[in-house]
């Protein structure tokens, strides 16, 4: 019939993560936080069920770059080189729900901190805030075994995510995941076929599926984002048409790509056509977080608060239908 709408029918469904224990689960959080679940490709609500919205984390670092650009460091300038008071000062004043701590601080050319330094971080990071935690490391495989597994020993019972588990290094991590109840982040390099290898890999050694979450790595606006747009989007197919595999949530590290890219922090002077610097960092982080948004990103790690207003914002009305 002539203006008929076609209606998908799927047959898998994308594992539902919970991040975060309270209280009654064993932890110490005021909340938890789910992603997943949906039945159907992103806010397509007339084909399948979509139980929960995306999420953002808040990404605070104990070792931020001395290049950051200024416009991104501006709002934290009072807090920027304590994590905790800047935790605290994200949720208390932006109001985060999800707190991802960058441990930049353990890499051997970052300060090269133990991990008995960033385990006892962490214990405190969990003390002074009471929203669910991300942990990730500081790039260095050798390095990130030893500190990842001494946080999530400290971190025991809390549900955090905890990354990145590589093809090539997942399995210290994995075993450090499954002793102290964590859940897990899956790092492929924009491969939909490791991304899936990897899955069956930390799967195999125990781990249920929906405590594993993609991080497919993304690139930002300009900069490799419609890559990564096309191997998510063909992910998520795959997870709808029953491969319970490639089920899983995504998780997308926006700021971290969006900030480096030049349009965010090249001067006015450099390129006086470009507009106004105070703007082009924040709508960069934005837009770049909003595509993401469309192919089925779970969780976005961003940074700067006035690009997660605006996120936010773009959330609530794509889930009002």
């Amino acid at each position: 019939m002539s203006g008929e709408i076609v209606i998908e029918k799927w047959s898998g469904e994308v594992a539902v993560t919970k991040i975060g224990a309270t209280k009654e689960e064993g932890g110490t959080r005021n909340k938890t936080i789910r992603v997943g679940g949906q039945k159907t490709l992103p806010f397509l609500f007339k084909e399948g069920d979509i139980p929960n919205k995306p999420v953002i984390a808040f990404e605070v670092s104990d070792a931020p770059s001395s290049d950051l650009p200024e416009e991104l460091s501006r709002p934290y300038n009072d807090v920027i080189n304590d994590p905790i008071a800047w935790a605290e000062k994200c949720v208390s004043e932006y109001k985060a729900e999800l707190i991802c701590l960058r441990l930049q601080g353990a890499h051997p050319d970052s300060g090269d901190k133990t991990p008995e330094e960033e385990a006892d971080l962490v214990r405190k990071m969990l003390k002074a805030i009471k929203v669910p935690l991300i942990i990730v490391g500081c790039s260095d495989n050798a390095k990130d075994n030893l500190v990842l597994s001494a946080c999530s020993e400290a971190a025991k019972g809390e549900r955090c995510l905890i990354g990145s588990a590589l093809q090539d290094n997942y399995k210290t991590l994995t075993a450090a995941i499954l002793a102290d109840g964590h859940n897990i982040i899956a790092e492929s390099p924009i491969d939909i076929n490791i991304a899936k290898q990897l899955n069956i890999l930390i799967s195999d050694m125990g781990l249920p599926l929906e405590r594993i979450v993609i991080n497919p790595t993304i690139g930002a606006l300009g900069y490799g984002l419609e890559y990564a747009y096309s191997i998510m989007e063909r992910a998520r197919l795959a997870a709808l048409a029953g491969d319970k595999t490639m089920g899983l949530s995504f998780i997308c590290f926006v700021a971290q790509e969006s900030w480096r890219a030049k349009e965010a922090k090249a001067t006015e002077e450099e390129f006086p056509t470009w507009g106004a610097l105070t703007n082009r960092g924040i709508m960069w982080e934005a837009i770049t977080a909003t595509a993401l948004i469309q192919v089925g990103a779970d969780i976005l790690v961003m940074r700067h608060p006035l690009a997660i207003e605006k996120v936010k914002k773009y959330i609530n009305s794509l889930m009002a239908g």
